[in-house]
């Protein structure tokens, strides 16, 4: 039981937080704009999720490299987004891909050799 709760809870938070990232994206559909124009900007602001998606699809299969894709690519935004010289939110966004990315390293090495 132990074992599932490791292997289920970072894909869990991952998809949550991927999600939750692409809830930022639903204002391109306010406005006049045309329907070509809102479609461009919602997979516009959402090459961040994809790619995160990407990732995590990589984890599932590989937990290792997917743990240390998570790690970067949380350490990646929050630099990008500034969050460690004046923008703590990005933090607080990124901070659920660094937790999924530790939790898929620890399973991979908590569950090696072992089937679950």
């Amino acid at each position: 039981m132990k074992n599932r709760l490791l292997y289920w809870t970072p894909r869990v938070i991952a998809i949550m937080a991927i999600l939750f990232m692409m809830i930022f994206s639903l204002d391109c559909f306010e406005g006049s704009y045309t329907i070509g124009e809102r479609l461009t900007c919602f997979v516009m602001h959402n090459i961040p999720s994809f790619l995160v998606v990407l990732i995590l699809i990589a984890a599932w299969k590989w937990e290792l490299a997917g743990g240390i894709l998570f790690l970067l690519a949380a350490l990646t935004g929050s630099i990008l987004f500034r969050g460690f010289s004046g923008n703590p939110a990005s933090l607080i966004v990124m901070a659920p891909f660094a937790v999924a990315g530790i939790l898929f390293i620890i399973h991979n090495r908590f569950s090696a050799g072992k089937q679950d």
